[in-house]
Formats: structure tokens, sequence, C-alpha cells
């Protein structure tokens, strides 16, 4: 799109039997893009099948988690001059059809960050339990007082950035819960946000790892992340 250098960035962990179908998926609706799989210290063939569906694969020496590994995405995108990014999870759960429209979204010029949100329409969830699902919501409450906007899928690993949210994630991105402590930091940094539909898909191998008592930890912890970042002096944007 606009004939510029658009990067892919997929962390991916143990998702050897999703991340080829997740690559194909990309690769069908965005050609031209460049796409880098962050193997995040796998110990099965994700790096392989990555390699071999036509990915750029960076290799982590071991597991560092989602939020470091996204922002080495952001790093490779940053050094290498890129001026869109876009992110989805190597475990196939995002409808590559939405990038399309993140990046129209983004291109319009309103937003420095679009955000993925299946909750927008009835048609994007595929199904989140219950619990799960309740705490999202208290979780984008929070966010929407924080940030004086609509907040509604928190915890979205599919989004879209300028130049300029690039660049700020490269220097400052959460590792423990990435996604809901970065809308904190774009807001306090002074970037715009906005969401647009998007659809999530069952995964077709191997379990989440968050579990209903993993997600009730997940929200004391995050929240209590966020209250943290508050206290401390926003990154500059470029």
């Amino acid at each position: 799109m606009r004939g510029e250098r658009l990067l892919v960035i997929m962390p991916a962990f143990n998702e050897g039997g999703n991340i080829a179908a997740a690559v194909h998926g990309v690769k069908a609706q965005l050609p031209a893009a460049d796409l880098l799989v962050i193997n995040d210290g796998s110990a099965d063939d994700t790096a392989a099948a990555a390699r071999a569906a036509g990915a750029i694969v960076l290799d982590l020496p071991f597991n560092v988690g989602i939020g470091a590994a996204v922002q080495a995405g952001f790093q490779y995108a940053a050094a290498r001059g890129y001026r869109r990014a876009l992110r989805n999870d190597g475990d196939g759960q995002h409808d590559p059809r939405a990038n399309r429209e993140l990046l129209r979204a983004l291109e319009a010029g309103a937003a420095d960050v679009v955000i993925g949100s299946r909750f927008i329409t009835a048609q994007g969830d595929y199904g989140t339990p219950r619990l799960r699902r309740l705490g999202s919501a208290l979780l984008a409450g929070l966010l929407s007082r924080i940030i004086g906007q609509r907040v509604t899928d928190p915890t979205s690993g599919c989004a879209a950035f300028n130049q300029r949210a690039i660049q700020l994630f490269a220097n400052a991105y959460p590792h423990d819960y990435p996604e809901p402590e970065a809308i904190v930091i774009a807001h306090r940094s002074g970037l715009r946000q906005l969401e647009a539909p998007a659809r999530m898909m069952p995964r077709r191998h191997g379990t989440s790892s968050i579990t209903p008592l993993r997600s009730v930890y997940y929200m004391v912890k995050v929240t209590l992340a966020i209250l943290v970042n508050l206290l401390r002096r926003p990154p500059p944007a470029a």
C-alpha cells in the first residue's frame, strides 16, 4: 500500500503446527510485504517451518517472552527503515483479511496505531471464554478512562503501526503485559490510537497457555503494571 515498505511482525513460541498456515495467510493478502517471524526460543520446528513458508526468521537464543520478542520486531523494522508495520500472532488466530482494513485506517492519517478489535462486531469473536471476556471488559474500562477514548479489545495482538509508533516501540515496549501497557505508553507519549474490526479464529493446533486461573492472575498483575506505568515519565515519541 502506497508503495511503502511494510513489515509484518509475527512472534511465535512453539507454533510449529500453526506457523506455516499463518505465514501463508498473511502473504496471500499482502504479497509485497516482508514477513518477520520472531522465533522466541522454540523447542519445536517453528523456525524451520516459518523459513519453509517464506518468512524471514529472527531466532532468539532462548524464550524471552512475548513483549521482548515483539520489541525485537520493532527494532528490526526501525533499523531497516520500514514506514509501516503490522503485528499478527504466530498461532494463526488472526484472520489475515483484517490486515488490509487496519492499513487503510492507518493510512487515513488519523492514527499512529490502529488496533484490531474482535469485539467491535459480533462476528469478530469466535468464542472467548466467559471469564476471559469479563476480565477483558474490566481492563478495557480501566484503559478507556485512562486514555479518554473507548477501548474494546485491550489484549489484541493484531495491530498496524506507522513509523512514529515503530520508533517509539523499538525504544520502549513493555515486556510483561505488552498489549494493554502499550496502549498507555502510546497515549502518554502523544500517539493517536484507533480500533478497527478484526476477526479471531480458533487455533488449528495446540491450546492456549491462558487458563481461567491465569486469566485472574493476569488481570491483577496487569492492572498494577498499568498503575505503576502512570507514575513513570513517558518515553518521548520520535
